[in-house]
């Protein structure tokens, strides 16, 4: 057997399964980590959406020397404008010749035939129908999470970038940052038995949207930016009339209605539901069994059960306000009591291990005082989100929160969401996406969309 396709517990893994194909060495220069190649060489990428976090791409993505901004489209006047200015301007300080073109309609920009890849940062109820249209105009996609909106979404936008051979980074960045990577190397090598039970601390979910209307400002295609959702008039809360992403609140306004996005039940969970995924070894499956909380107006204690784990029998995963209580050390060196409510509380026959951005922690502490030893299961070690997706797209691999890790992260996510707006236990095949013989949830899997917003029909080579 050739080494490309050897699999030993001392392979990486990307996601949870071991690897099939040894790691591709790629350059420093050929990542931008050294002096700029030349442009004919570098990543030609088109940006999607510029709100707040896709600004933080563009800001990274100007900066690197394999990469080369090339255009920015974004319904909004002053973001796209903006994005458009600042870009050129670090160009030129950069004395890197680069003229960057802006849009208004995303499929202008996917027609250009000199753009490579493209960075889709819009809200929720947009990613499924770019991602699809940029699949199908032969580009390459980083997509930022949740993946989509609804089940139907997630199987074909997978079944799209499957038929196209697109590859396609989730930007789950978790898979490439943080203790995440430790905690599942843990829980895959046995140090704290068999999985239990889970604990996730994402926050709650959507609501049906309540705003009033406000006058629609100049420079916006409000009805673009409702795409698929139901017609209504514009509000500062939900798409924001400042032109800089920065006088943003952290969080956007859409986020908290349903017609936008899962709240965040898909927001934060398509980061922590995801790692949930991972550390049990699910990537390509997902839970069988949806339970809604006690009580109709429970904003926390959804459930769901995994079944087939390699690091547990029957693992009961539950939507959670408080999933880790403990000391902490403040930067003054003083001990206090804490609670946290983001993140994930990993609980085995014998201890727990809690994880979330800022902190791991073991129950007992003996537990990640041992290392992973050499001979033990080691995840594939990301160098960078984007590095990663840039490199794959050289190396035609998939990255490490490749679409199907986004797919079925997402689908978790959406089951949750499902659990309380409808509550009541269901059944559910992840090898099918379907709930078996019950029609009633099987109608939930997807909605209705305005008629010139549909999705659009796959085609591929």
């Amino acid at each position: 057997m050739s080494k490309n396709n050897s699999v030993t517990r001392r392979d990486f893994v990307r996601g949870a399964a071991l690897a099939v194909a040894a790691p591709t060495i790629i350059s420093s220069r050929a990542l931008g980590n050294a002096d700029a190649p030349a442009a004919s060489e570098r990543l030609t990428l088109g940006f999607i959406g510029i709100g707040k976090q896709s600004s933080g791409h563009l800001s990274k993505h100007s900066g690197m020397a394999a990469s080369q901004v090339v255009a920015v489209c974004d319904v909004h006047t002053g973001r796209r404008e903006r994005a458009k200015n600042t870009t050129e301007k670090k160009y030129e300080r950069l004395e890197r010749k680069a003229t960057v073109e802006q849009y208004v309609d995303y499929h202008e920009l996917l027609a250009r035939k000199d753009i490579d890849a493209v960075i889709i940062g819009v809200p929720d109820h947009w990613h499924t129908s770019i991602a699809m249209s940029a699949a199908m105009a032969g580009k390459d996609i980083y997509c930022e999470k949740p993946l989509t909106l609804t089940i139907h979404e997630a199987k074909t936008l997978l079944d799209t970038i499957r038929g196209t051979k697109r590859v396609f980074q989730t930007g789950s960045q978790q898979r490439s940052e943080g203790p995440f990577r430790q905690a599942c190397e843990y829980i895959q090598n046995g140090r704290i038995g068999k999985i239990k039970e889970v604990w996730v601390g994402v926050g709650a979910t959507s609501k049906p949207c309540d705003l009033p209307t406000e006058p629609t400002p100049e420079g916006l295609e409000w009805d673009m930016w409702l795409g698929q959702s139901p017609e209504r008039g514009w509000n500062d809360v939900i798409c924001r009339k400042a032109s800089d992403p920065g006088q943003y609140p952290f969080n956007p306004g859409w986020r908290d209605y349903r017609e936008y996005s899962g709240g965040y039940v898909t927001d934060w969970g398509a980061h922590h539901f995801d790692i949930t995924q991972w550390a049990l070894g699910m990537d390509h499956s997902g839970p069988v069994e949806v339970l809604p909380p006690g009580n109709e107006d429970d904003k926390y204690g959804a459930q769901v059960i995994y079944r087939g784990s390699k690091v547990g029998d029957e693992i009961l995963v539950t939507h959670k306000n408080v999933v880790w209580e403990g000391e902490v050390k403040g930067r003054n060196g003083q001990v206090r009591q804490a609670k946290q409510t983001n993140g994930i509380t990993f609980i085995g026959e014998d201890g727990k291990i809690f994880v979330n951005r800022e902190m791991i922690v073991s129950e007992p502490d003996t537990i990640l005082k041992e290392p992973i030893h050499e001979d033990e299961i080691h995840y594939f070690k990301s160098p960078g989100h984007h590095e990663d997706w840039m490199a794959c797209i050289k190396t035609r691999n998939r990255p490490i929160a490749d679409v199907e890790i986004g797919a079925r992260s997402v689908t978790v996510c959406h089951l949750v969401n499902l659990a309380y707006w409808h509550h009541r236990k269901m059944t559910w095949d992840p090898k099918k996406w379907e709930f078996p013989g019950d029609a009633e949830a099987n109608g939930w899997r997807d909605r209705e969309r305005r008629e010139k917003y549909k999705l659009p029909e796959v085609q591929t080579a």
